[in-house]
């Protein structure tokens, strides 16, 4: 141990003498560890971000979307008119055992005002199903119930944004407000939710009853038609068959036969994210395989100081083994060497890597980051193999080296 202990502290020594070199001889992997950092921080956020997306949007998601339709031999884009109505939404609850929730929506640009001021939101006529496939609870008040639906109340539920800019700090329970010149009473304000994975503000919302908002503030050309139906399937197992029950059910409901394009469209939210959530997995094992290539490039780095060092010091080596010192001992200092250079590369990269991540996050907001101790860990023991691996040679090198030639050497 003592020897060891000797051989360490002798390595330390001729790292500490050459403090230039071994600063840049550990530049390298100082790049190498923070850009991995960086990238895995990156990486991470974005998994993160579509994780929190998943969340916000409920599980086992179905959404129905109006398709194309042909009208005089011109065919319209995606959801160009109308096709889905409320009594489609109805039809899917009663008719699909495999779902447990339909949710149709209306969206209306308005402008909200009460006594001086005014605020231009989105006005989303929903049925009380969306709060609990959304899982979006009141803050203050309580939620619409069906019977508002049934008989097109004039009620209405504000987000937070939307009340701190026309009540400021009172409470606008109870009170009246006018969504595009109609009176609405404030029957409830939802909890706060913070900006959507896409950066929209999602507290800046106004929820009214679907038969009110189709009736009063939409003024479609299509009456009784709806933007889109939101359908919760009762478990992951049943998504597949929900769909496609509900497919079969509207191409009944739509006289759509045989070969027939389909003039809506159901798209599987739950399965979309999920594939999402793996692509940016595998970016991110691409991000972190590339940047782990300047490590390797640090590594060379390492090997070739080391390799000069060794020229250099011949005359030491032949000393230390004149006194006595065996081939293991010479070998064991240039590891310990390479080692060191290396690790301390690699702690000094993990806080650089650390500082620029805490940079972007302060100047830009856009960045999605996520720290976790893992990608450090990985880091550091990656850097200091690659210590280990590229100071053999070197380290091999001097051990072998013949003590008389050694000594003679100039």
């Amino acid at each position: 141990m003592t020897d060891i202990l000797t051989i360490t502290k002798i390595a330390l020594k001729a790292i500490w003498t050459n403090k230039l070199r071994s600063v840049l001889t550990s530049l390298g992997i100082i790049i190498g560890v923070s850009a991995v950092i960086v990238m895995l921080a990156i990486g991470e956020g974005a998994q993160k971000k579509i994780s929190d997306q998943m969340s916000s949007m409920g599980s086992n998601l179905l959404m129905i979307r109006s398709g194309s339709v042909t009208s005089s031999g011109a065919r319209t884009g995606q959801g160009g008119q109308p096709t889905l109505t409320l009594n489609d939404a109805y039809a899917i609850e009663k008719n699909v055992q495999s779902v447990s929730q339909v949710a149709p929506s209306v969206n209306v640009n308005g402008q909200v005002v009460f006594g001086n001021q005014n605020w231009a939101t989105q006005v989303t006529g929903a049925t009380p199903a969306l709060f609990y496939i959304r899982s979006w609870n009141v803050d203050n008040g309580a939620l619409f119930s069906s019977e508002d639906v049934r008989t097109g109340s004039s009620v209405a539920i504000l987000g937070q944004t939307v009340v701190e800019n026309l009540f400021g700090v009172s409470d606008p329970v109870g009170r009246t407000v006018r969504i595009n010149n109609v009176p609405f009473k404030v029957v409830g304000v939802l909890k706060e939710m913070g900006q959507s994975s896409f950066g929209q503000d999602q507290d800046d919302i106004v929820i009214v009853p679907v038969t009110t908002a189709m009736k009063r503030l939409s003024g479609s050309q299509f009456p009784g038609t709806v933007r889109s139906i939101l359908a919760q399937a009762s478990s992951t197992q049943t998504l597949d068959k929900a769909q496609e029950d509900i497919e079969i059910l509207l191409r009944q409901r739509h006289n759509i036969t045989g070969s027939k394009q389909d003039d809506f469209l159901v798209r599987n939210l739950t399965q979309m994210m999920q594939s999402a959530m793996e692509t940016t997995k595998t970016f991110t094992m691409l991000l972190g395989a590339i940047t782990s290539i300047s490590l390797l490039v640090g590594g060379i780095g390492i090997m070739n100081i080391m390799l000069v060092s060794v020229t250099e010091r011949t005359r030491e080596i032949g000393i230390r083994m004149a006194i006595g010192a065996k081939a293991w001992d010479i070998r064991f200092q240039f590891l310990v060497e390479a080692l060191m250079l290396s690790l301390a590369g690699g702690v000094i990269g993990i806080i650089f890597g650390l500082g620029i991540c805490v940079g972007i996050k302060h100047f830009s907001t856009s960045v999605p980051l996520a720290f976790t101790i893992w990608p450090m860990l990985i880091s550091f023991g990656f850097s200091g193999m690659v210590g280990i691996f590229f100071g053999f040679y070197p380290a091999y090198k001097a051990s072998m080296l013949n003590p008389i030639d050694a000594l003679r050497f100039e």
